[in-house]
């Protein structure tokens, strides 16, 4: 499928995801804040990352948000998220990513609760191949002089943390252990619409 055929079917489900938060007033919104990238074997691109902060890439520092809508559908414990993120990648240009997922509660004790998830997710990026030196890693799509580069994946998940700062508002991080080629954090609040005994 097209970039954006795919895209915007992604993105017409997160809006419908969205829409019905609005009407439903439940469950929880969120905001984050990139973040930190790792890439644990360092990068073939090191030298195109202004942000670096080593030699071979391993650590480099991105700029952006993510917005996120989560629906429980049974108590606490399983919910449905929807998450559109938009952010300067590690060569400083627009990147992005759309994600749909299932999701499960880990463990909760007294204020802190940890969940995990799995879903399809779209990445994508404004096109690296005309940067100078670019070594192309074959791991995104997108012809070397189309505007983006993309990769969709089936199996895109995160866990997250969250913290309870009030009845309505929690600090929440969250981790996506994409190893071995990247691994990021991003950290931000949590909003829940309505009060939830279960939760």
């Amino acid at each position: 499928m097209r970039l954006a055929g795919l895209k915007g079917s992604i993105l017409v489900i997160i809006f419908m995801l969205f829409q019905q938060a609005a009407i439903a007033q439940s469950d929880n919104i969120g905001l984050k804040f990139f973040g930190l990238s790792i890439h644990p074997q360092g990068d073939e691109n090191a030298k195109l990352m202004p942000r670096r902060l080593d030699e071979k890439g391993v650590l480099v520092i991105n700029l952006g948000g993510m917005l996120s809508y989560e629906k429980f559908f049974y108590k606490d414990a399983f919910s449905v998220k929807a998450v559109q993120g938009l952010y300067s990648d590690c060569a400083a240009r627009l990147g992005g990513f759309s994600h749909i997922g299932l999701r499960g509660k880990i463990f909760k004790s007294g204020k802190h609760s940890l969940y995990g998830g799995i879903g399809p997710t779209l990445v994508y990026r404004r096109n690296w191949h005309d940067l100078p030196g670019y070594q192309d890693p074959a791991y995104f799509d997108g012809k070397p002089y189309a505007t983006w580069q993309y990769k969709f994946l089936w199996y895109g998940g995160e866990f997250e943390y969250a913290y309870r700062l009030t009845e309505r508002f929690s600090f929440a991080s969250t981790f996506i252990p994409g190893y071995p080629k990247l691994i990021s954090f991003s950290f931000g609040i949590k909003y829940m619409t309505k009060p939830n005994n279960n939760k």
